[in-house]
């Protein structure tokens, strides 16, 4: 068991890449720039790794010297600013991607600054900036944390190129492209944006599909919802590329990178899922960190079947960044990996999940040509007519992986998209049966209809008519299980009228749900562009949206009705929205009045205490 370099004295020679990531080095799958390090490894390149580096000089950044080919930088799994501030702008207490969850091991825009310290190490070095803070931040983007509207990542950082979405064919081209000449510009690469200098930025942003540029986009919100719109339905034929002007230079962002090939290639030689799955990763954190990675805890005895993602809900990054195309692995890789986990010390039979975006997608494929369809999701409103429902392939899987010797349980935790589940029963006869642990959990996110269609999720009736299918397959086997609902906030199109509903829908059901996210406006997404504009981007035609942090506090008060802490915030939200009558102690109410609640609280509740920390309040029959 070998890890990338982290010391210059584990290299044989000087250093081709030096990886400069934001997280601490996990030498795992599901930590990206781990697959990068390993994916130019096999290329034959000396690949070190800089993890999580003080930023404040440049002295860190000349640790390898510099290096032959290029710098790759990268904030990590997350975006830097999402990973530091919550919905509420307010700083995390953990970052689960750093030893011990500590906080402040990176900088805010770590892309940028990173980069900005290659560069002042060594000014003539070439650095390639990538992953998914690079990624949706690639062309003029709104960003919740300053909101205002931002130039390209690439502006700002510096950088020479940028890698967007999965990074493996763009790599692999750029180095090829460097090998033969190390001058190379590397134009022209699909998966990569750069910047054209200003006298040649007429000639080439005439020949590109053009976009609003960073200029009208700061100034106008239609222009930046009309820009938002038009970036998610393009699909490019061959040679073509998008053009955003900032100032006098030319933002070239190419075609995107094709999508790995399913399985093993099928023989074609393509590269391929399970070449990917395939690098000898240690499948553990750098023995270096004395305190373990909470993000790694999470994922280390966990399987991941496929990239990309289908189901285009606007407020997702997958589809932006990952792709629209399912890309799978096969049977045998999932198998191989397998025996991997058995043998790492700690293994205990018990896989946490097999998944991804969402499992119930694995395998399944357009029947026609997918990069010329402009659709934003092949479920919504209805699945299309190209994708078959069956679920033989993931069934088959989960047969053979509950059944390899040495696997106790198998989990499926990551969440499937139920609506196109609910299309085939066997599946989730399959799912009740054998790979759900009592509880099952689901997205619907939202209840009413106007947030939904904006959200591009289906009727709430389809999650509930999910839920029966489920919880009748589960006591055909004699197990008692059920569906744990999770829901978005303040979503756009969502008003506080919606956010009692919500509510109601959720009393009505007997559910007290722990799972509910305040909406966050992440750069690129269709979702970001209506909360920024208050338009939709595809129609431009108004919206409403939640802008203020106190109704956003709202909102996520009312789902939480039950909670006496929420309760205080909760009735202020009824009586803005109209909804006083469910202020008592009716059937049909949500909180009590005020004068119950200051009452309750000169009371002790049962052991001692505040009753709102011990989570219960006396209950009083109206």
């Amino acid at each position: 068991m070998r890890f990338l370099p982290i010391d210059p004295s584990e290299l044989s020679g000087p250093a081709d890449v030096v990886l400069v990531q934001g997280d601490a080095y996990v030498d795992h799958p599901s930590f990206g720039p781990a697959v990068i390090g390993r994916f130019l490894e096999s290329l034959g390149l000396r690949v070190a790794i800089l993890a999580q580096p003080d930023w404040h000089s440049a002295e860190p950044f000349k640790r390898f010297g510099r290096p032959r080919l290029f710098f790759g930088v990268t904030a990590g799994n997350l975006d830097s600013m999402l990973n530091r501030l919550t919905a509420q702008k307010q700083n995390r207490k953990e970052d689960h991607y750093s030893p011990g969850g500590k906080t402040g091991m990176r900088p805010d825009r770590a892309t940028i600054i990173y980069a900005q310290r290659c560069r002042e190490a060594y000014p003539d070095s070439r650095i390639i900036i990538g992953g998914i803070e690079a990624s949706l931040r690639r062309i003029a983007h709104y960003d919740y944390w300053s909101d205002n509207v931002r130039r390209s990542i690439l502006v700002d950082a510096k950088a020479d190129l940028l890698t967007y979405g999965m990074g493996e064919r763009p790599y692999k081209a750029i180095v090829a492209r460097l090998k033969q000449n190390p001058g190379d510009n590397l134009r022209g690469i699909p998966g990569t944006a750069w910047l054209a200098g200003g006298k040649e930025s007429p000639e080439i942003a005439e020949k590109g599909e053009k976009l609003p540029s960073f200029e009208e986009v700061r100034d106008d919100k239609t222009a930046f919802a009309r820009m938002t719109g038009q970036l998610h339905r393009w699909r490019p034929h061959d040679g073509e590329y998008l053009v955003q002007m900032h100032a006098e230079r030319a933002l070239v962002i190419e075609a995107p990178a094709a999508p790995l090939a399913d399985g093993d290639g099928n023989g074609s030689g393509d590269l391929s899922m399970d070449q990917v799955y395939a690098l000898p990763f240690c499948y553990l954190p750098h023995p270096s960190y004395q305190e373990s990675i909470p993000a790694f805890e999470t994922v280390k005895n966990s399987i991941t079947l496929m990239r990309g993602c289908f189901g285009g809900c606007s407020f997702c990054a997958i589809t932006a960044h990952a792709g629209k195309q399912v890309q799978s692995r096969s049977l045998k890789s999932v198998l191989n990996e397998i025996e991997r986990l058995k043998k790492r010390p700690g293994f205990d039979g018990v896989i946490t999940d097999l998944g991804g975006p969402s499992a119930d997608l694995y395998c399944k494929r357009c029947k026609a040509d997918p990069t010329r369809c402009k659709r934003h999701s092949c479920l919504y409103p209805t699945r299309c007519r190209n994708m078959d429902p069956s679920h033989n392939e993931i069934r088959e899987l989960m047969k053979q992986v509950r059944e390899y010797p040495g696997v106790k349980r198998a989990f499926i935790a990551s969440g499937i998209r139920y609506d196109f589940a609910a299309e085939d029963p066997k599946y989730i006869e399959d799912l009740a049966a054998h790979h759900v642990g009592g509880q099952l959990s689901l997205a619907p996110e939202h209840i009413a209809p106007q947030t939904l269609a904006a959200m591009g999720k289906p009727p709430v009736e389809r999650y509930e008519a999910f839920c029966e299918i489920f919880e009748k397959a589960s006591a055909k086997c004699g197990k008692n299980q059920f569906c744990v609902p999770y829901f978005i906030t303040s979503h756009p199109g969502c008003s506080l009228q919606d956010a009692v509903r919500l509510a109601l829908w959720l009393k009505a059901h007997h559910l007290r749900p722990r799972q509910v996210q305040d909406f966050i406006p992440t750069p690129m997404t269709r979702a970001t562009a209506m909360y920024y504009t208050g338009l939709d981007p595809d129609t431009l035609e108004p919206i409403y949206v939640a802008k203020g942090l106190r109704e956003k506090r709202m909102q996520k008060a009312l789902a939480l009705y039950w909670d006496p802490a929420q309760q205080p915030l909760a009735r202020e939200a009824l009586i803005a929205a109209g909804r006083a009558d469910l202020i008592g102690f009716g059937p049909h109410c949500l909180v009590p009045p005020e004068s119950a609640m200051r009452e309750n609280l000169k009371k002790k509740a049962p052991g001692g205490g505040d009753p709102r920390k011990k989570g219960h309040l006396p209950h009083k029959k109206g």
